[in-house]
């Protein structure tokens, strides 16, 4: 593994600079793009993130209001204890607690919902964008795209992520078309 390893070291140490521009000619057959990058520099991927972002403080803002107005009442159940009736008192704390106890399921599949739609928003967003990612690898005659955290060396010749970003802008825009 070491010598086959070393071998290609000196490979490739051994092209010139001249001979290593050349090496990748305009019909490279993989291309690289940097999907991560795609996301974050689109116009759709920015707005896919922003719209998450939003409903993510919308979610932290309404679990807040939820939890003062729980907190709130049952200090308020506290303070009438010592005038209730025992079983009155033990009859509202039961229902105050099966409530309470709705409210934090409710809470939680609204998370998973969100946490379900956070982690797919990536893949959503690479699946609309699927077909011009394909027509940029068939303009540059490649029969293959990589994403760039997957490849070990490459000429830069082959990233073609500036011009997926341009393209997806160009076609997409912001994707609120694709989510329609």
């Amino acid at each position: 593994m070491r010598a086959c390893f070393l071998g290609l070291m000196l490979a490739f140490g051994g092209l010139t600079s001249a001979a290593a521009q050349d090496a990748p000619s305009a019909a490279a057959a993989i291309v690289v793009v940097d999907t991560e990058e795609l996301y974050r520099a689109t116009q759709y991927g920015r707005r896919i993130a922003a719209n998450l972002e939003e409903r993510a403080r919308a979610l932290q803002d309404e679990n807040e209001r939820i939890t003062a107005a729980l907190t709130a009442e049952e200090q308020e159940l506290t303070v009438r204890r010592p005038t209730m009736e025992s079983a009155d008192f033990r009859a509202a704390a039961a229902e105050f607690d099966q409530r309470v106890q709705g409210i934090r399921r409710a809470r939680d599949a609204a998370i998973a919902a969100f946490e379900a739609d956070r982690d797919a928003g990536p893949r959503v967003f690479l699946e609309a964008v699927g077909t011009i990612l394909g027509d940029l690898m068939l303009e540059r005659g490649a029969v293959a795209v990589l994403d760039q955290r997957i490849v070990f060396l490459s000429h830069s010749s082959v990233d073609m992520t500036a011009a997926a970003v341009a393209r997806i802008d160009a076609v997409l825009g912001d994707g609120s078309t694709v989510d329609n």
